[in-house]
């Protein structure tokens, strides 16, 4: 068995025309995108970029929940439980009544004592 009998797996079409210098220079070209690819390119871009924006957004109201509004609010109602409960303590263990003059002026000053330490 011959090599010539056998057909080659591999066949190469070579164009006299084609130097292999322009070749090399072409493959190192980039390549230009279709105005198709450009214009889904750009709404992807700003779909990332709106989606972005909405994360740290997102981000920001969570920080600003977590180290500003729950603390507040939770050193308030934590306050006005404690005097709740002390009153009903003192209440029942000793015959005083309790009694706020003004509702108001008491709120008032929980909110003023709450935000005094923050």
């Amino acid at each position: 068995m011959s090599d010539a009998s056998q057909p080659s797996l591999i066949e190469a079409d070579v164009d006299s025309d084609v130097s292999p210098a322009s070749l090399s220079e072409e493959d190192s070209l980039p390549s230009s995108p279709t105005s198709s690819s450009i214009g889904s390119h750009t709404d992807d871009e700003e779909e990332s970029d709106a989606e972005r924006e909405w994360k740290e957004s997102l981000q920001q109201l969570e920080l600003l929940l977590t180290m500003v509004v729950v603390p507040y609010v939770g050193k308030y109602f934590g306050r006005k439980c404690a005097y709740w409960g002390w009153a009903k303590f003192m209440e029942w263990k000793y015959p005083v009544e309790i009694v706020v003059t003004s509702p108001k002026t008491f709120k008032g000053t929980g909110a003023i004592e709450a935000a005094a330490s923050l």
